[in-house]
C-alpha cells in the first residue's frame, strides 16, 4: 500500500512535506504581484513622423502604405491608426492573447521594413519606430517649481538627461515616457517677403542646411603612406554638426551677383527652442513637466514602486533650487490595498477552519493534524503558480482562500477513520493508521479528483473570460492536488506518532456542543421524513427557488469585475475639431478649478495636446489622485461619491 511506506517512514512524510512548503516559500518571493492577471492582448505600436504634414498628407503617404503591408500579420486580431496635425503617424497592432509580444515585433518591424521605400525620405530620415506596448502605467511623476522659475523646456531637458535614464534602470521597470517631451532644438524663423525678394524658397534653405549642418570626417596630415622624413601626424578636425544660433545664422544660402552672399541672418532670424510645442503639462495649478512609467509584465507592482521611490529620493538631492516633485497617480495604492484585505481574509479563513476542526473533533492532537496540512497545501500552491507563470494577484489569492476550508477535508476524512478504529477495535495508532488507510485511500483520491474535475474545466473558458478565471481555477486544483497528497502521506503518518491508543474523556463544554449536534442531527431526521410525506410541496418549492435564482440572474446587474475604488480616475478632455492648444490648456485649467474644490483630491496632472487616441492639439487627459484610502473613510468619500460632485460641474464647462 502506497501510505504504508509513510507510516512505517514518518520522518519521510515529514521531509517531502517540508520540500513542498520549501519550493512555495521559494517562489512567493520572485513572483509578480498585480491587481488582475494580464488581460490585454500583447500590440506593437507602429510610430512615424512627417515633418510639417498635415493630418490628409500624413494618412495617405505614412499612414495607408504601412497600414497594407502591416495587415494579415501572423495572430493579429486588428489595428488602430491615428495621423495628426503635427505630422505624427500612430499605428497599434493587436494580437492574439497567447501570441509572444516579441516575435509579433519582430514580425510587425518586417512588414514595415517592406513599405520604406514607398515612404516620403523625410520619414525615412527620421526612422519609423516599431515598439511592444508594455502593460499599463505603473504610476506617474509630476516636476515642477512653485515660483515657476524653470520653464517647461528646462524641467523636460533635465528630465531626459538625468532622471529618466535613471528610473529605467530600476529592476522591474519597461519603459518611461515624458509626456510633452520638449528636446531642444535650433528653430529658424523665415520672412516669405525677403525669401520672395531673393527668389528664394523655404526648400533652398532646407537644402543649404542639409549640406551645410554635416558632420564630416577630416582625415590626417602627415597620415600612412608619408615621406620617411615626415615626423608627426596630425588629426584634422572640421566644424561639422552648428551648436550656436550664430553658426547657423551665417549659413549660406545663395550666393548673388558681385560674389554677395545671402545668408540666413537676411531672410529671417534663429533661436534656441523646443523641437515640437504640441503638449502644454500642469501639475497643481502650475506649468510642469511629468513622467510616466510602465511595467514589465513579468515584474512586481509593489517592489518596482518602492524602487521608484528610493531612487527619486536620491536624485532630488541633486535637483536644481526650486525643482520639485510629486506622485501624481499610481496604480499601486489599489493594488497594496487590494492584497492586504484578501491577506487579513486569508488569516481569518485560517483560524475559523481551525476553530472548526478544533469544535467537532474536540482534541487538540487530533485538530493539529489537519491544521499542519493547511500551510503544506496553500504554500505549495505558490510552486506551481510559478511553474504556470501566473502572479499574485486578488484572483489566485481568492482562490487560495477558498481553498483553506478544502484542503482539510481529506485530512478530516483519514483521521475520522483512524480514530474509529482505534476507540471501536482497540487498535494502537500505528495499526489503525494502516488499517484506515486501505480503507478509506481510494476515496480521498476519488474525492480530490472530483474537486479537481470541478475547478479545471473553467481554466479552458475562452476568450477574457477564460484568461481572468484561469489562475483561479487552477490555484484551487493545485491546492487541492497537495491537500490529496499531505492525506495519503503526511497525515497518516503524523496520526501514528501523535495520537494515542485512549480517548479522551469531554469536558462541559464539548458536552454540550455533542448534545447540540445530537438534537441538531434528530431535528433534521424529523424535518426530513415530514419533508417526504409532502413531496408535491417540496417539489413546488423546489421550483419555486429555481424561479427566484432566474430572477435574481435577469435582475442584478451584471459587470464584467466589480467597481473598485482605485484611488485616481482619469478625465478626458475633447476640444472642438480644430481647436488650438492653447484652448484646450484653458478647459483644463478651468476643470482643474473644478477639482480643486473638492477636499477628497490630492492632485491633478493635466496633459493637454495628448489622448489615448492619439496627440492632437484638441485632446487632452487629466489625472487626478485622491487622498490616502485612510483619509477617506465612508460613502461619501469615496471615487464614486467624488465622481458624482466633480461630473456635473465638469460637463457643463463651455466649448467642452
Amino acid at each position: 500500500m502506497f501510505s504504508d511506506v509513510f507510516i512505517r517512514r514518518p520522518i519521510l512524510a515529514t521531509v517531502c512535506s517540508l520540500v513542498i512548503i520549501l519550493a512555495g516559500a521559494m517562489c512567493i518571493p520572485i513572483l509578480p504581484i498585480a491587481r488582475y492577471p494580464a488581460l490585454a492582448p500583447p500590440s506593437v505600436s507602429v510610430l512615424s513622423i512627417y515633418t510639417g504634414a498635415n493630418a490628409q498628407a500624413v494618412e495617405s503617404a505614412v499612414t495607408t502604405p504601412l497600414e497594407q503591408v502591416i495587415n494579415g500579420v501572423e495572430g493579429m486580431i486588428y489595428m488602430q491608426s491615428s495621423s495628426t496635425n503635427s505630422g505624427v503617424s500612430t499605428i497599434n497592432v493587436y494580437f492574439d492573447i497567447g501570441r509572444d509580444p516579441d516575435l509579433a515585433a519582430v514580425d510587425v518591424q518586417n512588414r514595415v521594413n517592406q513599405a520604406l521605400g514607398r515612404l516620403p525620405a523625410d520619414v525615412r530620415t527620421n526612422g519609423v519606430t516599431v515598439t511592444k506596448n508594455t502593460s499599463g502605467f505603473l504610476g506617474g511623476l509630476g516636476f515642477f517649481s512653485k515660483d515657476n522659475r524653470y520653464t517647461a523646456q528646462f524641467m523636460s531637458n533635465y528630465l531626459d538627461l538625468f532622471v529618466r535614464d535613471a528610473i529605467k534602470r530600476v529592476p522591474g521597470v519597461g519603459n518611461v515616457i515624458i509626456f510633452g517631451e520638449r528636446k531642444y532644438a535650433m528653430r529658424l524663423w523665415l520672412d516669405p517677403v525677403r525669401l520672395a525678394a531673393r527668389s528664394l524658397t523655404a526648400g533652398d534653405v532646407v537644402s543649404a542646411l542639409r549640406e551645410q549642418n554635416l558632420q564630416v570626417a577630416a582625415g590626417a596630415l602627415g597620415d600612412a603612406p608619408a615621406p620617411d622624413k615626415q615626423m608627426y601626424t596630425l588629426s584634422v578636425r572640421a566644424l561639422g554638426r552648428l551648436t550656436e544660433p550664430s553658426q547657423f545664422e551665417n549659413v549660406v544660402v545663395k550666393a548673388g551677383p558681385d560674389a554677395a552672399l545671402v545668408r540666413v541672418r537676411d531672410i529671417g532670424r534663429v533661436e534656441l527652442g523646443a523641437e515640437t510645442y504640441s503638449a502644454n503639462l500642469r501639475f497643481g495649478g502650475l506649468e510642469a513637466a511629468g513622467m510616466g512609467i510602465q511595467l514589465l509584465p513579468s515584474a512586481n507592482a509593489l517592489e518596482v514602486f518602492q524602487g521608484v521611490m528610493r531612487e527619486m529620493t536620491r536624485l532630488e538631492k541633486n535637483f536644481p533650487p526650486g525643482l520639485e516633485w510629486r506622485l501624481a497617480f499610481d496604480n499601486v495604492g489599489v493594488v497594496r490595498e487590494s492584497i492586504k484585505e484578501v491577506l487579513v481574509t486569508l488569516v481569518e479563513a485560517i483560524i475559523l477552519v481551525i476553530l472548526v476542526m478544533f469544535l467537532f473533533l474536540q482534541n487538540w492532537r487530533t485538530t493539529l493534524i489537519p491544521a499542519i496540512t493547511i500551510p503544506v497545501s496553500l504554500v505549495g500552491t505558490f510552486a506551481f503558480v510559478k511553474l504556470f507563470n501566473f502572479s499574485i494577484n486578488t484572483l489566485t489569492l481568492f482562490g487560495i482562500v477558498l481553498a483553506t476550508g478544502i484542503v482539510v477535508d481529506d485530512a478530516i476524512v483519514v483521521i475520522e477513520n483512524i480514530e474509529r478504529h482505534m476507540r471501536e477495535e482497540k487498535k494502537s495508532a500505528h495499526l489503525a493508521a494502516i488499517d484506515a488507510m486501505r480503507e478509506v485511500f481510494g476515496a480521498v483520491v476519488v474525492i480530490g479528483l472530483v474537486l479537481v474535475a470541478v475547478f479545471v474545466p473553467v481554466a479552458f473558458f475562452p476568450g477574457t473570460t477564460g484568461r481572468l478565471y484561469q489562475q483561479f481555477s487552477l490555484t484551487i486544483a493545485f491546492a487541492v492536488v497537495l491537500s490529496v497528497f499531505n492525506a495519503v502521506t503526511f497525515t497518516p503518518a503524523l496520526a501514528a506518532v501523535l495520537l494515542e491508543k485512549q480517548s479522551h474523556t469531554h469536558g462541559r463544554f464539548f458536552s454540550g456542543v455533542n448534545r447540540a449536534i445530537e438534537a441538531g442531527t434528530k431535528g433534521y431526521v424529523g424535518l426530513l421524513h415530514r419533508a417526504l410525506g409532502l413531496r408535491p410541496l417540496m417539489l413546488g418549492l423546489f421550483a419555486l427557488g429555481l424561479l427566484g435564482t432566474w430572477w435574481l440572474f435577469k435582475t442584478v446587474p451584471s459587470a464584467f469585475v466589480p467597481d473598485e475604488d482605485e484611488g485616481y480616475f482619469i478625465t478626458v478632455v475633447q476640444a472642438p475639431a480644430g481647436a488650438s492648444l492653447g484652448y484646450t490648456t484653458d478647459i483644463c485649467k478651468k476643470s482643474e478649478e473644478i477639482l480643486f474644490k473638492d477636499p477628497d483630491i490630492a492632485a491633478a496632472f493635466s496633459v493637454a495636446g495628448f489622448s489615448f487616441s492619439g496627440a492632437a492639439p484638441n485632446n487632452g487627459l487629466i489625472f487626478t489622485r485622491l487622498k490616502g484610502y485612510d483619509e477617506r473613510k465612508g460613502k461619501s468619500h469615496s471615487l464614486a461619491a467624488v465622481l458624482g460632485r466633480v461630473r456635473g460641474p465638469m460637463m457643463s464647462i463651455p466649448g467642452a
